[in-house]
């Protein structure tokens, strides 16, 4: 279903497209991807547009929203004193002049650092945004793709954001702007029987690779969104993901060639840090 929708929406769009056909950077034969393709192709810009900004930053979201990404990726995690924060890893100091985990931090302590100066002078004083933060600048502008970040470190995550996306109506049923995803995927089922109308995806790495139909189908009971490492994709388990009625969109992409490969596999989105790798999809109404 949501393919047909992607199709569709694509198709309608196709008369606003003026913008060339993507090629490979070294011009490698038979590596042209046409503008239809572009145009049906999701563009999920992960952690924001993180190849120009610092991740998961409001600065990184606003990149990806005016590079016209269909989501931006983000990733949730809960501070000391239960408030959701965006931020990647369970500590603060890869991407921020802090230490120490984000779980043992208050918002408060977390809100005081930097970080955005380890990506870049220009960006020096970003703070780690907070999830309520995020949906109330981005919601109805962009999708959004939440991931949960190692929920089991948080109990009770999964209704605090249940909550959040309740409270603001955006837990309606068929709204496609809205993706919940996770490595862990009995937070997902826990987060579906929250959300019963939202989508869910389950995210898997390269231990995965020969994943059977019978998992598959496992999943597509309460996952719509079977998006694993870039690495193990292959047309037949794009053929098996579709077959079992989810959509595959796999990650990261961080070359142009990486996304042309992604595109001649047939998956329906790529998660990148570039955008432009992908196409800047016209404004959606």
């Amino acid at each position: 279903m949501k393919r047909m929708m992607t199709i569709l929406a694509a198709s309608l769009a196709m008369t606003a497209f003026t913008g060339p056909a993507l090629a490979a950077e070294d011009g490698e034969a038979g590596k042209v991807i046409s503008k239809q393709q572009q145009q049906e192709m999701v563009n999920v810009a992960h952690r924001g547009a993180s190849g120009h900004a610092p991740e998961n930053t409001m600065e990184a979201f606003q990149k990806g929203f005016e590079m016209k990404a269909d989501y931006i990726e983000i990733d949730v995690q809960m501070t000391k004193d239960g408030e959701l924060v965006v931020i990647h890893d369970t500590t603060v100091n890869r991407t921020t002049d802090g230490t120490g985990k984000v779980g043992d931090l208050t918002l408060a302590e977390i809100r005081q650092l930097d970080a955005g100066s380890w990506f870049g002078d220009a960006y020096a004083g970003e703070k780690v945004p907070t999830f309520e933060e995020v949906l109330n600048e981005f919601r109805g502008k962009v999708g959004i793709l939440i991931e949960l970040k190692a929920p089991e470190l948080y109990p009770g995550v999964e209704a605090k954001i249940a909550d959040a996306l309740i409270e603001r109506n955006m837990d309606t049923a068929n709204n496609e702007k809205i993706i919940i995803q996770s490595f862990n995927h009995e937070s997902m089922k826990t987060s579906k029987e929250l959300l019963p109308n939202l989508s869910h995806g389950v995210l898997l790495g390269g231990n995965w690779a020969n994943v059977t139909e019978e998992q598959l189908a496992q999943f597509a009971a309460y996952a719509d969104y079977f998006n694993p490492s870039m690495y193990i994709v292959t047309e037949e388990l794009v053929g098996d993901v579709h077959e079992a009625g989810m959509d595959i969109y796999p990650y990261t992409s961080r070359s142009q060639e990486q996304a042309l490969r992604l595109f001649d596999l047939n998956v329906d989105g790529i998660i990148t840090d570039y955008p432009e790798h992908v196409y800047a999809h016209p404004v959606k109404n």
